[in-house]
Formats: C-alpha cells, sequence, structure tokens
C-alpha cells in the first residue's frame, strides 16, 4: 500500500512539474488555466452553477476557482479584442471601459486581491483589465473572430492584458500607434508574449476582422507582431482560454465566430 501511495504522489508530482514547464512557456493565464484543468476539472458544466450564484449576488469579488476570482458589479477595462502598439517592450492597449462582472486570475496583494485593487481604482484615476465575454465575437450578431494560431508555426507576439492597470486620463484622447480613442476606451498597459513553436505545445488565440481574412493569420508571425516600438499586435490567450472563462464567469456555453488558417 505504501509503495503505490508513493507512486501515486510521484505521478502527480511529475505532473505539476510537467505544468509548471509549461507554464512558464505561456505566461500568467496559461499557467492558471493549465493548473485549473490539471487539478480542479477546470470549465466543466457541473461547475458552472455556485460560481454563478456566487457572481450574481453582489459580493466585491466571488472565487470562480482557486486560481480566478469574480470581480463582481464593478467597471473594468475589456482589452480581450483589443489592438495594441508596442512602446519600450510594453504593449498599450485601447481597451473598453465597462460596468458589471468579470473574471481575473486572483493576483493576491497585501490586504486583497485584484477586486480589492479595482475597487480603489474610480477615485484615483485607474482601473484594471480583467474579462468578460466580448459581444463582437458570439454569433450571430458579432462582426469580429476568434482567430487561432497554431503552436507548431506561431511566433508572433501578443499583449496578455489580465491584470492590466489602465490610465482613466487616456479616454478621448490620441494615443501614438492608436490614434483618436471614444469617450468609452482606456488606454491599458500590458505585458507580452511570444510564441515559440519549438516548444509550445498549444498555440494562442487573437481577435480580428468576421468574415474570415487570411491575410490576418499575419498577425500569428513575428514578421507583422513583434515587440519592436511602434509594432502592432493584439491582445490573445491561450488557445480555449476565452471559452473556458466565459463558462467559468456566467455559466453558460458561447457560440463564437471562428477562423483557423487554411480553414
Amino acid at each position: 500500500m505504501a509503495d503505490r501511495n508513493a507512486q501515486a504522489v510521484e505521478r502527480r508530482m511529475a505532473g505539476s512539474r510537467r505544468a509548471i514547464r509549461v507554464m512558464r512557456r505561456l505566461g500568467a493565464l496559461a499557467a492558471a488555466i493549465v493548473l485549473a484543468a490539471a487539478f480542479a476539472g477546470f470549465g466543466s458544466a457541473s461547475a458552472a452553477g455556485p460560481e454563478t450564484a456566487a457572481a450574481s449576488s453582489g459580493t466585491p469579488h466571488a472565487p470562480a476557482a482557486d486560481a480566478f476570482t469574480i470581480c463582481a458589479d464593478q467597471t473594468y477595462a475589456l482589452c480581450a479584442a483589443a489592438k495594441c502598439t508596442m512602446f519600450n517592450d510594453v504593449a498599450y492597449c485601447s481597451c473598453d471601459v465597462k460596468k458589471g462582472d468579470s473574471i481575473s486570475l486572483t493576483q493576491t496583494f497585501k490586504n486583497g486581491d485584484v477586486c480589492d485593487f479595482n475597487a480603489k481604482g474610480p477615485d484615483n484615476g485607474y482601473m484594471v483589465s480583467t474579462f468578460s465575454t466580448p459581444p463582437s465575437v458570439v454569433k450571430p450578431a458579432g462582426d469580429q473572430a476568434i482567430y487561432t494560431c497554431e503552436a507548431s508555426t506561431s511566433d508572433g507576439a501578443y499583449a496578455q492584458c489580465d491584470g492590466g492597470v489602465c490610465f482613466k486620463s487616456s479616454k478621448g484622447q490620441n494615443f501614438p500607434g492608436l490614434g483618436k480613442l471614444e469617450n468609452n476606451e482606456i488606454v491599458c498597459a500590458c505585458p507580452t508574449v511570444t510564441g515559440d513553436p519549438d516548444t509550445a505545445k498549444i498555440g494562442y488565440q487573437i481577435v480580428g476582422p468576421y468574415p474570415c481574412q487570411d491575410s490576418f493569420f499575419n498577425f500569428c508571425k513575428s514578421s507583422k507582431a513583434n515587440t519592436d516600438n511602434g509594432s502592432p499586435l493584439y491582445v490573445g490567450a491561450p488557445t480555449g482560454s476565452a471559452k473556458q472563462l466565459s463558462r467559468k464567469l456566467s455559466g453558460k456555453d458561447f457560440r463564437f465566430n471562428q477562423c483557423v488558417e487554411g480553414g
């Protein structure tokens, strides 16, 4: 019995080590998704009910899973479909200002989490980028689509905006590389991730025009989307993230417009 228990522990530890190696390659959001999938049945339909109830209860933040937190009824920035421009190794993205429930990596810090950090924003000139389902990619009315950049061929850069900080003074202003923002748009500063076909196990997804345009897949390549100053790129996430996070937040499965290269 002791030998079997030791073997089981070793298998789980080996799985954890593999997950950590994947996390280092994919970044923070992918890390949470990999861990949640491995240890908590992430994205299963059976888990949706209690989390949806928590989100609608009016609590300032409701747990969706250990790695994620739902921020209830807050003003936040939605960057999931945003275009960005690079400067000094930081992506600056034009995001939409929203009010309602959203989900994010928990991002614990002294005396709070991401929801507490965002809650202080309205009185202090900032807000945080968190996730909710972008209506622009949802069938049948959406005029944008989710483009899948395959792991084996994609070496482009994308912005990973979950937890990015956005400054309210940018609303309605001109910003280099982004042009004139609307009054309901805000610039968020986001770290970047660069695809590596030699090591990546899963690809990533970005949002682009719909109907599908083959030329948009150029943003999966480093020749078009890179970290040089002034380079245009888009917010992205590991493949399947939008679907899983949408389910975690709302308890529903959405039908997205989707584009696959050569499809």
